[in-house]
């Protein structure tokens, strides 16, 4: 989805680490930098990647998350990856045989909110692309997060989950608050409206659109209510008006003995 403001400054607001344990592919990592930066997280940590780091694949796939990636911080192991945090989730789509809450990511993101705002550090855990976490890796976090994925069909790729959990970050420490809003129109005066109908019940008189006369004030009613109910803007009424005009007018050219002359004829020859 384009849209990117290159003039905003990037955010290095209080948030989250993500950790992702022996990544295999480059393009993944650069894939959950670029989600990680769309909705304002930045401090990704790579465990032992199988193919190194820096890695030219992640930065293409990273798509000019570059704030993220000149910050990815490589550990030999998650216990050093995690050893300055003092609140980590583990992320999986498994149930496992551990006395850990598992919570969803909403309830994640309340929890961090709440916890990076009191000045502490937190972050989330992302295990291999082929088969997620080992037991005892979740066991070095305090609760799992799982998403409601169908369980016939729960595998996610890691850029995946890592949007869906910073997405629940940004709408917990936004309040959801969007990027921009409805252009806010002004509403048709009633007058303007009333002027817009009478055009129209005009026009259509003209057109000779009432073959039943004692039908008419109840159709009336009828479209007047149809047509309030669209909340136009007075630029709208104006569109409209003149739309009516025109096609009144072509009606007139086009309907001979009105006393107009039609359209396409040239003036009469005295020969």
């Amino acid at each position: 989805m384009a849209g990117t403001d290159r003039t905003q400054p990037m955010n290095f607001d209080p948030a989250p680490a993500i950790i992702l344990c022996e990544p295999q592919l480059g393009e993944n990592i650069g894939t959950a930098a670029r989600a990680m930066a769309n909705f304002g997280l930045w401090d990704l940590r790579l465990v032992a990647p199988r193919d190194g780091w820096p890695n030219d694949k992640a930065r293409a796939a990273a798509s000019r998350a570059d704030h993220v990636v000149d910050r990815i911080r490589v550990f030999d192991t998650l216990a050093e990856a995690i050893a300055d945090l003092s609140l980590v989730y583990a992320t999986t789509a498994r149930r496992r045989e551990l006395a850990h809450e598992v919570i969803g990511p909403d309830e994640a993101a309340r929890r961090l909110a709440r916890h990076i705002g009191s000045a502490q550090r937190a972050g989330m855990v992302f295990g291999r692309e082929k088969w997620g976490l080992y037991n005892e890796e979740v066991a070095l976090c305090d609760a799992i997060v799982t998403l409601p994925v169908d369980p016939a069909f729960a595998s996610l790729n890691i850029a995946q989950a890592v949007l869906v959990t910073a997405y629940e970050w940004r709408r917990e420490t936004t309040q959801a608050a969007l990027p921009f809003s409805s252009t806010e129109a002004s509403l048709a005066s009633k007058d303007e409206l009333m002027g817009m109908y009478l055009q129209l019940e005009e026009a259509l008189d003209r057109s000779g659109f009432f073959k039943t006369p004692e039908k008419r004030p109840t159709f009336i009613i009828n479209l007047r209510t149809m047509l309030g109910k669209a909340g136009f803007s007075d630029q709208e009424v104006r569109t409209l008006r003149g739309i009516l005009a025109a096609l009144d007018r072509r009606h007139l050219y086009d309907k001979p003995g009105r006393g107009l002359p039609r359209r396409g004829r040239g003036k009469a020859s005295d020969e």
